[in-house]
């Protein structure tokens, strides 16, 4: 559809693909990025071309989140497409990655179809499907991925279910190999983690609690970057949590595998000792680790051993997280947040703002294969202005998401977005 032209002008632009960021603007026509930098201005522009003063906000392409989850179709209780696609627009998310764990799971075409469509329908915000790696995420047949990708998944993961079974595993990522895609997947060793609620040490000690050893993780990710060796595929860690899992992906990226890895913002911003007096809103899979560990995350964002940063999504509604913390849903909701919980990073001079944004936007573009995540000319339009200064208390009462178990709860965050656009057309603001 063609659109009248707009330009975002006077804007701090920030270029996640070069770390280049300075004064300038961008000129949008036709869904597309016509023109960018410090020479698009109100004077070389013209009267006849619309456009927003900026005044000094920060414009970047949209962010990119790769794991999601969206309870269409089965669970729309506890979120539906219109309302991720709320959440993700108010928090300048302009594309989901959709986990598989829906029900049914996404490992059919007619369940990808009806999810396209609905998609396509009812979502401001552009939502890319992630197929079962195998049928019904039972960790036991591989799903037809040929099929699958034909009907639009942009990759395949087994949700929140590690496949144990190190030979479904295997074929699964020959045949990924064979259809140039990509597996995404949780790495967790179930017999390690049984029944661990929290991560394993100290603190779990002294609130009661059965732990998670940091091994449950590694063990289930060393195996998967052998068995990477083995077929040659695609790989992507979705939630890293230790730096016992860094040394294991940087080992399989200097033997030249093709893997890359993701981590949560809660992982980044937040430690076990934030679980406090059993808050349920903070019991995560994988849980929050040691301070030093969450230091340790941080530090390998700036240095680039972790490629992307995800909200990791997942709505859980009251029944679910108002009980003994043993017994609560693990996960929380963070479209609306991730952007700002970031920022933290970046006010805190752990890392630059080009480099948070490039974990969030073009390195996720690059993982995908996607034409977004980049301020250059002929990129889709798909850009968010946010003043990265501007503080707010996070209400869970105000937030677009159904349910509202988020671990930021009562929160003082900087950064507001003020503006999300999508194929140059404004669906937030």
């Amino acid at each position: 559809m063609s659109h009248a032209p707009i330009a975002l002008i006077n804007a701090h632009l920030v270029d996640p693909v070069s770390g280049q960021e300075g004064r300038g603007g961008v000129l949008v026509v036709d869904g597309l990025i016509q023109d960018v930098g410090a020479h698009v201005t109100r004077a070389a522009l013209g009267s006849e071309i619309a456009t927003i003063d900026c005044a000094g906000d920060v414009v970047s392409p949209g962010l990119i989140d790769m794991r999601v989850f969206v309870g269409e179709p089965g669970a729309e209780r506890r979120e539906t497409i219109v309302s991720a696609s709320r959440a993700a627009a108010a928090g300048g998310v302009t594309t989901i990655c959709v986990t598989p764990d829906t029900n049914p799971a996404l490992d059919n075409t007619a369940v990808i179809d009806f999810f396209v469509r609905r998609a396509r329908d009812n979502g401001q915000v552009r939502f890319l499907p992630v197929a079962a790696l195998t049928k019904g995420l039972h960790g036991r047949e591989i799903a037809e991925m040929g099929l699958l990708g034909q009907a639009g998944a942009i990759a395949f993961g087994n949700g929140r279910h590690s496949v144990s079974d190190a030979q479904v595993m295997r074929r699964a990522l020959t045949y990924s190999r064979d259809f140039d895609a990509l597996v995404m997947h949780v790495a967790q060793d179930a017999d390690l983690a049984a029944a661990g609620v929290m991560n394993e040490g100290e603190f779990a000690s002294r609130l009661g609690l059965a732990g998670i050893p940091r091994e449950a993780e590694v063990v289930m990710l060393d195996r998967d970057m052998r068995l990477v060796a083995m077929t040659g595929a695609r790989y992507h860690a979705e939630l890293v949590s230790t730096t016992l899992s860094l040394d294991v992906i940087a080992q399989a990226r200097a033997a030249g595998q093709a893997v890359s890895c993701g981590v949560s913002i809660n992982h980044l911003t937040l430690n076990e000792n934030d679980i406090g007096d059993y808050r349920t809103f903070l019991k995560l899979m994988p849980p929050l680790r040691h301070e030093e560990e969450r230091l340790a995350l941080v530090a390998g964002l700036a240095s680039g051993k972790i490629d992307v940063i995800v909200s990791d999504h997942c709505g859980q509604d009251v029944e679910a997280k108002r009980v003994p913390f043993a017994e609560a849903e693990a996960g929380a909701i963070g479209l609306e947040t991730m952007l700002a919980a970031g920022l933290r990073l970046v006010h805190a001079g752990q890392v630059s703002l080009p480099v948070l944004l490039r974990a969030m936007t073009s390195r996720p573009a690059e993982i995908l294969g996607l034409p977004q995540g980049r301020l250059a000319k002929g990129a889709p339009a798909d850009l968010i202005r946010f003043d990265p200064e501007e503080p707010f208390v996070v209400d869970p009462g105000k937030l677009h998401a159904r349910c509202k178990n988020t671990p930021f709860d009562e929160a003082r965050l900087q950064g507001r977005v003020k503006m999300t656009m999508v194929a140059g057309l404004p669906v937030h603001e």
